[in-house]
């Protein structure tokens, strides 16, 4: 058999473990948050909310004028 290529090891598996303990970390931070700050939770999560659909209603309507 071959050897294996010795740049293979530097490639990395797209992050993986790295991306997996900082999805739990922020995932944690963001129950924190909620439990402890419940109301701020809301706030924020209205203004992501409210932030989404400005953005949905600016989209239609370049569309709208574009054609």
């Amino acid at each position: 058999m071959g050897k294996k290529d010795p740049l293979q090891a530097l490639t990395g598996n797209g992050g993986g473990t790295m991306r997996k303990v900082l999805g739990v970390a922020i995932a944690i931070a963001l129950l924190v948050v909620v439990v402890k700050f419940p109301s701020d939770a809301a706030h924020w999560a209205k203004e992501l909310w409210d932030l989404g659909e400005e953005v949905i209603t600016g989209l239609a309507s370049f569309i709208r004028q574009a054609f």
